[in-house]
């Protein structure tokens, strides 16, 4: 298994708007994806525009093909505009 943990920290004016974008990405990938074992969302309680995402992929084939869905790649696009 390929296990990430990921760190973002979002503008603070943008936070409600991450939070739409990374749960629909999140729940996607744990539907459409049958390489993802797990995507979950944290929120600091001290820090709420900081997020931590951990993530569990079969193998490294399956973190790529998760890289390459259509939703991932209008989740970076909205994720890198503003």
């Amino acid at each position: 298994m390929i296990s990430l943990i990921v760190t973002v920290e979002v503008h603070p004016e943008r936070v409600e708007e991450f939070i739409q974008y990374i749960t629909e990405e999140a729940a996607d990938a744990r539907t459409k994806e049958p390489g993802c074992r797990r995507f979950e969302i944290s929120q600091s309680v001290d820090k709420p525009n900081l997020f931590t995402l951990t993530e569990g992929y079969d193998d490294l084939a399956a973190l790529e093909a998760h890289r390459a869905t259509p939703h991932f790649l209008l989740f970076r696009q909205r994720a890198d505009s503003g």
